[in-house]
């Protein structure tokens, strides 16, 4: 009788006090080549115990790495940018093999976490307080921004290497210490940025990574050396992670879901509004927060830009993401299924199905997670296709008479991410803009993320906390202010040292 080996997988470890850990859970999760459908490593699975070893190296860290200068913190996120740049193509490849987004996708979401890392290089510019001399007599009053300690990060599947680089390169620049719980359906992202801050010089202990599932985001929240969470993801959670974590006393930022519509105006140039309903549609196989989800025709623009935007999706090349392809697969076979749930689901509610994803042929192994571009005609807001955030590539229509009731559509929704206008009327574009109820507003721009220098957050049921990523509102989530009065009766006397002064 023949007997086989049964190949040893590869662990996706922790990330403890400077280095690789295997932890000390027993279980562990499956991670999958979306493309091919096929098991290609596992990740460790965290206890209370491994997340508690965690929390207490960045809380052994943090005593030193709060002292540490503000040069001293430049100079190692000059040093960390570097190493990520000069090898941001192995972690595209990275991102590619486990959440299956296309190459160039992957590229471009590396590349907006740089600027991130590039903004926080700029932190003692960031961290200037304020001073009054003399607002009383011989009495100073002056402000500072101080660290909060060791903090969570919690990020989603869909920017495996972007998100949680809107969050730790200011935590870290600003004085505090990190644990980073990224997803467990793509995780190797988060140890390849651990192990380029190790090399960068960053002090063990001040960046640790715990891979896992609910037991590990449930330490985190009720850890009392915690000090604050950040966390992206679905709104069911993102409730679940600030109720959890502000009732164990924390600070939170948890950015929730979204629908995200795009209003086309009857003005508009419908060939540049169908190749941004196509890109920002189906890119990234539609697992984005910011994907434009409905695109709300004012009449009688519907016939014409349907018609447009079916020409652009057929010549669409649905692949792996390393060969070519325009679209990928989606994350996991469970997510892929769900999607593919609300096609049946629409035609029953009665929306018009205009192109099937499910017909779509890939250019890729038949068992990978595919499901091809879909768009909807005649949707209406009481359809699960409208009302739910579906989280894969299906766009649907709906049409409306007149901008009043694409504004009222837009601002009736329980989300408010993103939005994105396309007109050529710029009074309607600056009207848009003011009388919307959603955080990010695109004017001609289908995905309007914001540069690293402003922060990124939705309204409504898309956020929950006060606090925006990154930009100031960032620095300040990281930081609490302190006032200070201070008065001397007596000058303070120096030493005489006639060389250059140096920063240290």
């Amino acid at each position: 009788m023949t007997s086989h080996v049964v190949p040893v997988l590869p662990l996706v470890p922790h990330w403890i006090g400077g280095r690789a850990d295997v932890g000390s859970g027993k279980r562990v999760g499956d991670v999958y080549d979306p493309s091919t459908g096929k098991l290609t490593k596992q990740v460790a699975f965290a206890s209370s115990a491994d997340v508690d070893q965690a929390v207490a190296a960045a809380a052994s860290a943090f005593s030193d790495w709060r002292h540490s200068s503000l040069s001293q913190r430049s100079k190692l996120l000059f040093a960390f940018r570097e190493l990520a740049n000069e090898r941001a193509g192995e972690l595209a490849e990275i991102v590619t093999s486990e959440h299956g987004k296309v190459l160039d996708d992957a590229l471009g979401e590396v590349s907006r976490g740089l600027e991130v890392i590039e903004f926080a290089c700029g932190i003692p510019q960031l961290l200037k307080g304020s001073y009054s001399e003399n607002a009383s007599t011989n009495l100073d009053v002056y402000s500072i921004r101080q660290p909060l300690g060791p903090v969570a990060i919690i990020s989603p599947f869909n920017f495996p290497a972007m998100v949680p680089v809107w969050f730790f390169p200011i935590a870290i620049a600003c004085g505090n210490t990190v644990v980073l719980k990224p997803s467990e359906k793509d995780p190797s992202a988060s140890i390849w940025w651990a192990e380029r801050w190790a090399e960068a010089g960053l002090p063990p202990g001040v960046f640790n990574v715990v891979q896992g599932d609910k037991v590990a985001v449930d330490r985190l929240l009720e850890h009392p050396n915690i000090k604050a969470v950040s966390f992206v993801g679905s709104t069911p959670i993102a409730r679940y992670v600030y109720e959890g974590g502000t009732r164990h006393g924390k600070r939170v930022q948890a950015l929730g879901g979204a629908k995200n519509h795009m209003v086309v105006l009857p003005d508009a140039d419908l060939d540049l509004a169908a190749d941004a309903a196509v890109n920002a549609g189906f890119g990234s196989a539609g697992e984005r927060c910011m994907a434009i989800a409905v695109l709300v025709a004012v009449e009688p623009v519907a016939d014409e830009l349907i018609f447009k935007i079916c020409e652009r999706m057929a010549r669409l090349k649905v692949g792996d993401g390393r060969c070519g392809a325009d679209m990928g697969p989606l994350v996991t076979k469970a997510h892929r299924d769900k999607v593919a749930s609300y096609l049946d689901s629409g035609v029953a509610e009665g929306a018009e199905l205009v192109a099937d994803g499910r017909n779509t042929i890939p250019d890729g192994d038949t068992d990978g997670f595919w499901l091809g571009p879909t768009l909807f005609d005649k949707v209406t807001p009481e359809m699960s296709l409208y009302t739910d955030e579906i989280f894969g590539p299906v766009l649907s229509v709906v049409r409306v008479a007149n901008y009043d009731a694409a504004l009222e559509l837009v601002n009736s929704n329980p989300y408010g991410n993103g939005t994105a206008i396309f007109t050529n009327d710029g009074g309607a574009a600056r009207r848009f803009q003011n009388d919307v109820e959603v955080g990010m507003v695109g004017i001609n721009v289908p995905i309007p993320v914001p540069v690293s220098y402003y922060s990124f957050g939705g309204w409504k049921s898309s956020l929950f906390g006060d606090s925006h990523a990154h930009g100031v509102e960032g620095v300040h989530f990281f930081t609490r202010g302190k006032v200070v009065t201070s008065r001397w009766l007596d000058p303070s006397r120096g030493g005489i040292n006639l060389g250059f002064p140096q920063n240290t």
